[in-house]
């Protein structure tokens, strides 16, 4: 049996070969674990109800903004 210094000389996965704990486990780091801390700050956005005030400068945005596409090109 070799001595493996990754794994603290016989003294289990979670100790290291100075005898000191690991900080973090397994599923602690990598992707996946990112991936969760991610999800877990933020969370899905839900659609909401279209107010008539947001739409109303959504078409006003598009109506100027075609006005002036027309009037560069004419």
């Amino acid at each position: 049996m070799t001595d493996d210094s990754r794994t603290g000389a016989g003294q289990g996965p979670d100790v290291d070969s100075d005898g000191n704990e690991w900080r973090f486990g397994i599923d602690e780091v990598g992707p996946e674990a990112e991936a969760a801390r991610e999800a877990a700050q933020n969370p899905p956005i839900e659609p909401e109800s279209i107010d008539a005030e947001n739409a109303l400068f959504v078409v006003a945005g598009v109506l100027g903004t075609l006005l002036f596409v027309f009037s560069v090109t004419l």
